[in-house]
């Protein structure tokens, strides 16, 4: 084992301070923004649930990392019966996590780190305890209070039938039948996900009013941005056609051209504040397809998962980049790329999958991201660190997710009594769900939480924590110089040396299962699997490898400076 120099990483004069990008361009065209779920990070009062100021607490772990801003889950008042994602009301803070008073503490201490501080906006649906909802319930049918959603009569005799024969995302069927005071059935509405998750009727300027005066309440408040919830979804179909094979993917739900109207609006309104603001949307498509939402004018960056949902694989890996390089090049914006999130497997366990389950589910997704057996913990550690260097490595802006910094696998063993995730239940429990991703973080190895609420606290997590969590709390981490979080942090502390806006160009390796790249003076090498490779000496000196070292075996990474 040869330990890394760190003489040989890039001159340190280059390196900003403060989570600035040493730069002229935007800072969120190369930058790296950490992924909160409020509910699992830190629990400052001891309830249970994480919260703002936990978040306040803990930041300089964050900053610690290397990243240059935040994007907070949902955090707004709801029910939560899909983590946040039904929100009731778009324009305060819950008091769950502290309320406005913890959200200005937490906005303040991450503007003196110099960082950025990005909300989840969802525009696609609410949360049927909203107000709008709860007088379209009270509402006649046809009424403007009902226009605000997607109501349809039904079909057959009586309309006991769906108007459509569309399915929900989180299984069963998209349409929920009203019971009028009188007892007899009336309308069906649309929820694309969660029954509780009524559609918006993005037909209705209405719904555009409000969410243009939601930017601007939460822009006026000094935040730096927004993630949009499922950005390709608001649109439906004129006319809620049948699908030919209702069990299949629903191309009427999602990516319809309207949707590009209400970016350009909003980034209207962004623009019109004079600070680097971005809108960064959730598009599942294709890499050309979701080139299309940051055309000029529109959104500043699109959330890519295409690599995320392919297999450790040399080929599978080149083949994404290509495409999303490819398909963004004549674009205004930049792909944000990412391994790990709160709705998929953590990227530890799916790269370590030795012996998959039958997975059965409505979300094609789901099939390629959130397949349950057997795992290899070791070899999904080596996979993932890999991936993770060779991520940091591409062109763009990357976003982690709170505790892949820590090598976290997946939480399988979840009982079943236990779960939240909606889709357990509205897939009769043939879908485990998101949960195991969820998993409130240990900060410390003893402890009835491990750290994540005080130690005199007698109430357990909103989400029960494993034993073996004990093996990858922090500060155990803050004591291994091999650790994952040691790995993270050298590797961001390196990445800030290099070239923002170099071009990638491909190198040769002679081998199917390496691949090379060149950024500027950086160079990446990826081996995924077979013998040791060993990159020629023009490549440069190995300042960065994802197992602590230069060597470049099977599921490893290493960063070479010419």
């Amino acid at each position: 084992m040869t330990a890394l120099s760190t003489s040989a990483a890039p001159a340190a004069a280059a390196e900003p301070t403060g989570g600035e990008a040493a730069t002229t361009a935007p800072w969120w065209r190369d930058s790296v923004i950490y992924q909160l779920y409020v509910r699992s990070f830190a629990d400052s009062d001891a309830d249970g649930i994480g919260d703002l100021d936990g978040i306040t607490a803990h930041l300089d772990h964050i900053a610690g990392l290397g990243v240059d801003g935040i994007w907070l889950n949902p955090c707004y008042p709801s029910p939560n019966r899909d983590g946040g994602y039904d929100v009731a009301d778009y324009t305060r803070i819950d008091g769950r996590y502290g309320g406005m008073p913890a959200f200005e503490r937490l906005l303040s201490a991450t503007h003196e780190r110099g960082l950025k501080l990005l909300m989840d906006l969802v525009p696609n649906h609410c949360s049927d305890a909203h107000l709008w909802f709860q007088q379209a319930l009270a509402a006649a049918p046809g009424s403007p209070a009902r226009n605000r959603f997607i109501f349809r009569d039904g079909r057959g005799p009586g309309g006991a039938e769906p108007p459509n024969n569309w399915r929900s995302t989180f299984g069963g069927p998209p349409w929920t039948r009203l019971t009028g005071p009188d007892g007899v059935p009336e309308q069906w509405y649309l929820h694309s996900f969660d029954s509780s998750q009524p559609d918006f009727d993005w037909d209705n300027p209405e719904v555009a009013d409000m969410f243009d005066d939601v930017l601007r309440t939460w822009f006026d408040r000094g935040i730096d941005g927004f993630r949009i919830d499922v950005a390709y979804a608001m649109v439906k179909r004129a006319g809620l056609p049948d699908l030919n094979d209702p069990a299949g993917d629903n191309p009427y739900l999602w990516n319809q051209p309207g949707v590009h109207e209400i970016f350009k609006r909003w980034r209207v309104i962004a623009d019109s504040y004079g600070r680097e603001l971005t809108l960064l949307g959730e598009v599942w498509l294709s890499p050309t397809q979701a080139a299309d939402y940051i055309r000029p004018g529109e959104l500043n960056q699109v959330f890519y998962f295409d690599l995320l949902q392919q297999p450790f694989e040399a080929r599978a890996f080149r083949r994404s980049i290509d495409e999303s390089v490819a398909g963004l090049a004549a674009a205004e914006g930049v792909p944000t790329w990412t391994l790990n999130s709160h709705d998929v497997h953590r990227a530890v366990t799916r790269y370590g999958l030795i012996e998959a389950e039958p997975l059965n589910s409505a979300d094609a997704n789901a099939l390629r991201t959130r397949a349950r057996g057997k795992v290899d913990v070791a070899l999904g550690t080596d996979r993932a660190r890999a991936a993770t260097l060779l991520l940091l490595a591409l062109p763009g802006s990357v976003y982690l997710y709170q505790g892949e910094e820590l090598g976290l696998p997946e939480v399988q063993e979840l009982p079943d009594d236990a779960r939240r995730d909606p889709i357990w239940a509205r897939s009769e429990h043939s879908e485990h769900g998101r949960d195991g991703s969820r998993i409130p973080l240990p900060w410390t190895a003893d402890g009835t939480t491990f750290g994540f609420s005080a130690d005199s606290s007698d109430t357990a997590p909103w989400l029960p924590q494993p034993d073996w969590f004990a093996g990858f709390a922090t500060e155990l981490q803050e004591r291994d110089a091999d650790s994952t979080l040691a790995f993270y942090r050298r590797a961001l502390r390196v990445r800030r040396g290099f070239e923002a806006g170099a071009a990638l160009q491909w190198l040769e390796t002679g081998r199917e299962d390496v691949i090379a790249f060149r950024r500027g003076a950086l160079t990446c090498v990826t081996v995924f699997d077979g013998e040791a490779f060993l990159p020629p000496a023009d490549w440069g000196t190995v300042v960065c490898g994802s197992r602590g070292d230069d060597r470049l075996v099977s599921a490893s990474t290493v960063w070479l400076h010419a």
